[in-house]
């Protein structure tokens, strides 16, 4: 089956990711504005009908603040952690709270089913009151994973990179920008801590160690507006991996998602 992945926005403005067939579909976060992201299915091509589930990376409003509508609007499940949901009642930029009956609660490592696709939620550390990655396989075929928000590079991190044919993995931030920018030294601290966000060379360097032939192509997602830039995350992650005999375009295709506007859609090799 052919398998489409789009981003419909990846940064602090609002997460959403759309992965489907041409008869089913999950959407991964829901932290734009509802009317944008209708717009933006109906300009896809998106049927209503085929969007089986949401899924919930964290509590973080870029995350979340569209969810309530969404799944009302789309008549949607929504999948998470208990402490995620727990989470998100607490979060007051919610538009819409997600209503009890349509709350399903994974446990983490344990695969459950939507349709064709396999799934497992995973441990990632972010300072949110709990956040997954999702590994998502499509029948027998190809994985998928995505990873954002990620603190530091644990094994867990180096374990998905591995099994992944498909990843979007953050890249949030350059080093020498966030040292020499704007931000408070509080916030300076908070987002290079263990439990903040990864950096073009830590996304780098775990790329480099957990690489396998199997991995066809990579987006760099959640990338900063004041401390990164697209080409500049590229290159890093391009430059690194060369110095391992690493090609980017030859052995693996690398492309970086926009913030604010849709990247995609890519077409899948199932």
């Amino acid at each position: 089956m052919a398998l489409t992945f789009i981003s419909f926005g990846s940064g602090s403005c609002g997460n959403c990711y759309y992965l489907g067939t041409d008869t089913d579909a999950i959407l991964i976060d829901a932290g734009i504005g509802i009317r944008r992201l209708k717009k933006n299915l109906q300009e896809y091509g998106v049927k209503k009908s085929t969007v089986r589930a949401l899924l919930i990376t964290h509590d973080h409003s870029d995350h979340i603040k569209a969810a309530g509508l969404l799944c009302e609007e789309y008549n949607l499940p929504v999948y998470t952690t208990e402490l995620i949901h727990s989470g998100m009642d607490r979060n007051v930029m919610m538009n819409k709270k997600v209503s009890e009956s349509r709350r399903v609660k994974v446990e983490k490592d344990t695969p459950f089913r939507i349709a064709d696709f396999t799934i497992t939620a995973f441990s990632l550390p972010h300072d949110s009151t709990e956040n997954v990655g999702y590994s998502i396989q499509l029948g027998d075929g190809c994985r998928f994973t995505i990873m954002t928000d990620v603190g530091d590079i644990t094994p867990n991190v180096n374990q998905y990179i591995s099994q992944s044919n498909y990843l979007v993995l953050e890249a949030n931030y350059d080093t020498d920008m966030l040292r020499t920018g704007r931000y408070p030294e509080m916030l300076k601290d908070r987002i290079c801590s263990g439990t903040g966000h990864l950096s073009n060379m830590q996304t780098a360097q775990a790329l480099a160690a957990s690489i396998h032939p199997q991995l066809r192509h990579v987006w760099l997602c959640h990338l900063s507006e004041e401390n990164n830039h697209p080409e500049l995350a590229r290159k890093t992650v391009e430059t690194h991996l060369r110095s391992y005999g690493i090609v980017c375009g030859t052995d693996l295709q690398l492309d970086v998602l926009r913030r604010k506007v849709p990247t995609g859609p890519f077409f899948l090799e199932s």
